[in-house]
C-alpha cells in the first residue's frame, strides 16, 4: 500500500515535471521587478502577471524572480472579495501576488533567497482556479508581524509588576495606559500570549495560553514597559509571543485549482494559516518550512496552523516539511459539516454553514455522494447524491452562509431542521505526512478528518505542546468533518509532547470526536470496516503517563512501539493510564517495549 501511495504522488507530480522542462522562460527583472530597493513591486508583478497570461494562453511558462527582497505594500494591492476558510470574512482582502485562472504555470524563486515581504496586513499569495501551478523557492515574510514580542526583564510577583522590553520590529504607543501595537493600516490591544523559556524557544511548562499585561502601562524607557502582570511562571529571559485571536489572511492561498505543487517555500510569518487550501485536487506540499529566521530574533511564526486543507480531494502530500513555532498545529486536514436548517421538500434541504470563519465557499456539485450525521450521536444515517446545488441566501456563493440542495432520493423524515449534519464524500482527499518535523508550537501536531487513507510515517514531533496527532470529527462546534476508516501512524518519534493543556489533549495520540451523547450513540464513530487506526514502530519519549487517548473508535491496533520515560518535567496530566478508552473495541496492544514495564490492569481503563 505504501508503494502504491508513492507512485500515486509521482503520477500526480509528473505534468507539472514535464511542462517545466520546456516552459517559456520569463525573467522578473524584464518587467521592472527589481529587489533591494525597498520600492513597491505589487502593480509590476501584476502586470508580468497579466502579460504572461495573455502572450502564452495557458502554454507552460516560468516567472523567475532574481535573489533579493521584493516589498509588497497594501495601497497598490490586489483587492479580492475572498471568502477563506478556518480566517476571519473580513473583506475585501489586499493581496500581493495574484493567479486567477492560470495554467501551467510557476513562480520561481532563487534558492529560498527570493523573499517577498509585506508592509501592512496582506494576503502575499493567492492561486484561484488555477491548474497545473507551481511555487517555488520563495521566503514570504513581513516587516512588522502583528504578533508582539515582548522579552521579561524583571518580574516583581508579590506585587504583581512585570518589566519587560518590546522587540525592535514592535511600533507602539500608550493610550491611557493600554499598549496599542500598529503598522501601516492596522492596530489593537494585545489580549493573550504564549511564553517561550528565552534558551530552548520551547513553550513554558504548564502555561498554555496566559493573561498578558497590556493594560495599567508605564513607559521606563523607550521600548521598556512596566505593566501589572502577575505570572510566576514568567522568570526574567522568558519571551512572550502577545497577540490577539484574528487570523485575516494566510500566507499562501489556495482554492479551487488542481495537481498544485509547493516546493522549498519557507513562510515566516502569517496571520493566519501558512498555507490554506480549500475545494483543491492533489496538492504536492514538498519541503515547504514554515520556519524562524536563522539569524532572527523571533520565536513565533504564524498566528495559526502552518498548513491547512478544507474541503480537497484527491491526494494531499507534505513531505520534507519544516514546522515551528506555530499557534497552532502543522497540518489539518478536514471537510466541513454542512447543518440541515429546514426541508423544502421531500429531496430537498437548505444547508447552513455554522462557524463563523468557516462559510462563503464552495462546498460541493451535482453528482457529489453525501452522507447525513447525527449531531448528538455522531452517527452517520444513509448515503445520496446532489441533483441540484445553489446558493440560498444569495445570488452567488462567495459570501453564501446557506445551501438549497436537491438530492437524488428522499431524505429521510427523522432528518429535522438543526439536528444533523451533511458531509460531502466527494471532497476527501488521501493523505500522505511523511518525513517532516513539527516542534515548540502551541496547541497540536497534526489533526487528520477523512475517512480516506492517511498514512502518518517518518515524522518528528517535538515539544508539540499539546497532542501530536488528533483525529478528531465535530458536528457541534468546529463543524470540520470527518470520521477516519484507514490511518497507519508508523516510525515516527514523538518528545514531550503534552507540556501544556489544550482542547483535545488527552493523549500524545489522541482520537477524539465531539460526541455530546456518547452514551446514547449505537455505532461507532471513528473505524468500522476492519481497518481503523494501527500504531506501529514508533519511538514515544515521554515524562508523563497517557500514550493513547481514543473515543468511539472501531479498530485500534498499538504494536511494536516503543515508550521510553525521562525526567525533563514533572508529570501532571489528569489522565495517568497509557491507554484511556471511551467506547471503544476491537483493540490489540502488543509486541511494545515500556520503560518500567506495562501492567494492562492499570495502563489500560475502559470507561464506556
Amino acid at each position: 500500500m505504501k508503494n502504491r501511495l508513492f507512485a500515486i504522488a509521482l503520477l500526480l507530480c509528473a505534468p507539472i515535471m514535464l511542462f517545466a522542462q520546456d516552459a517559456k522562460v520569463f525573467k522578473a527583472r524584464d518587467f521592472g521587478i527589481v529587489p533591494g530597493t525597498g520600492a513597491d513591486m505589487t502593480e509590476e508583478v501584476s502586470a508580468a502577471i497579466a502579460a504572461i497570461k495573455a502572450e502564452c494562453n495557458g502554454a507552460p511558462a516560468r516567472l523567475e524572480f532574481e535573489a533579493g527582497e521584493y516589498d509588497f505594500f497594501p495601497d497598490s494591492a490586489n483587492v479580492r472579495e475572498y471568502y477563506v476558510s478556518n480566517h476571519d470574512q473580513d473583506n475585501p482582502k489586499r493581496v500581493a501576488i495574484v493567479l486567477e485562472g492560470m495554467r501551467n504555470f510557476s513562480i520561481c524563486g532563487a534558492d529560498r533567497k527570493t523573499e517577498f515581504l509585506m508592509n501592512g496586513r496582506m494576503l502575499p499569495v493567492a492561486m484561484v482556479d488555477c491548474k497545473n501551478c507551481k511555487l517555488e523557492n520563495v521566503v514570504i515574510d513581513t516587516r512588522v508581524p502583528q504578533i508582539t514580542q515582548v522579552e521579561i526583564l524583571e518580574n516583581d510577583s508579590e506585587k504583581g509588576i512585570i518589566t519587560y522590553r518590546v522587540a525592535p520590529y514592535v511600533n507602539y504607543r500608550i493610550d491611557d495606559g493600554r499598549l496599542v501595537v500598529y503598522g501601516s493600516n492596522w492596530e489593537f490591544v494585545p489580549s493573550a500570549g504564549i511564553a517561550f523559556d528565552g534558551a530552548t524557544k520551547r513553550l513554558i511548562y504548564r502555561t498554555s495560553d496566559i493573561w498578558v499585561g497590556t493594560s495599567g502601562v508605564e513607559e521606563v524607557s523607550p521600548g521598556v514597559l512596566r505593566a501589572p502582570w502577575k505570572d510566576a511562571r514568567l522568570v526574567p529571559g522568558s519571551v512572550v509571543a502577545m497577540r490577539s485571536y484574528a487570523r485575516p489572511t494566510p500566507g499562501i492561498f489556495l482554492s479551487c485549482c488542481t495537481d498544485t505543487k509547493i516546493e522549498f517555500v519557507t513562510v515566516h510569518y502569517a496571520e493566519g494559516m501558512g498555507l490554506l487550501a480549500q475545494a483543491c485536487e492533489n496538492i504536492d506540499v514538498f519541503n515547504f518550512n514554515v520556519s524562524l529566521r536563522k539569524d532572527g530574533g523571533r520565536y513565533f511564526t504564524t498566528q495559526a496552523d502552518a498548513s491547512h486543507f478544507s474541503g480537497c480531494k484527491g491526494l494531499i502530500r507534505s513531505q520534507g516539511g519544516f514546522y515551528e513555532g506555530m499557534m497552532d498545529d502543522a497540518i489539518n486536514v478536514h471537510g466541513t459539516y454542512l447543518r440541515v436548517v429546514r426541508r423544502i421538500d421531500d429531496n430537498t434541504v437548505v444547508g447552513r454553514y455554522m462557524h463563523g470563519q468557516a462559510y462563503g465557499f464552495y462546498w460541493g456539485g451535482t453528482g457529489d455522494e453525501v452522507q447525513f450525521v447525527k449531531s448528538d450521536v455522531m452517527e452517520v444515517q444513509g448515503g445520496n447524491r446532489i441533483v441540484e446545488i445553489a446558493p440560498y441566501d444569495k445570488s452567488e456563493i462567495a459570501g453564501c452562509k446557506e445551501f438549497a440542495i436537491r438530492f437524488e432520493n428522499p431524505v429521510p423524515e427523522d432528518i429535522a431542521d438543526g439536528k444533523w449534519g451533511i458531509e460531502n464524500l466527494e471532497w476527501t482527499p488521501e493523505v500522505i505526512f511523511y518525513d517532516n518535523v513539527v516542534r515548540n508550537n502551541r496547541a497540536r501536531g497534526a489533526l487528520f478528518s477523512t475517512p480516506k487513507r492517511t498514512w502518518v510515517e517518518a515524522n518528528v514531533f517535538d515539544h508539540t505542546s499539546g497532542t501530536a496527532i488528533l483525529l478528531c470529527g465535530d458536528c457541534n462546534g468546529w463543524y470540520e468533518t470527518g470520521a477516519c476508516r484507514d490511518v497507519v501512524i508508523r516510525k515516527n518519534v514523538f518528545v514531550n509532547s503534552l507540556t501544556n493543556m489544550f482542547q483535545f489533549t488527552d493523549g500524545i495520540i489522541s482520537i477524539y470526536p465531539e460526541i455530546p451523547n456518547l452514551q446514547g450513540q449505537t455505532k461507532y464513530f471513528h473505524g468500522g470496516n476492519g481497518k481503523g487506526v494501527v500504531i506501529e514502530d514508533n519511538v514515544f519519549d515521554t515524562f508523563d503517563a497517557p500514550i493513547v487517548y481514543a473515543k468511539s473508535l472501531d479498530g485500534l491496533v498499538f504494536r511494536n512501539n516503543r515508550i521510553m520515560m525521562n525526567n525533563d518535567y514533572e508529570p501532571f496530566h489528569w489522565n495517568r493510564h497509557r491507554f484511556l478508552f471511551d467506547r471503544v473495541t476491537n483493540v490489540t496492544i502488543e509486541n511494545n517495549s515500556f520503560d518500567g514495564g506495562f501492567d494492562e490492569k492499570k495502563d489500560v481503563r475502559y470507561r464506556y
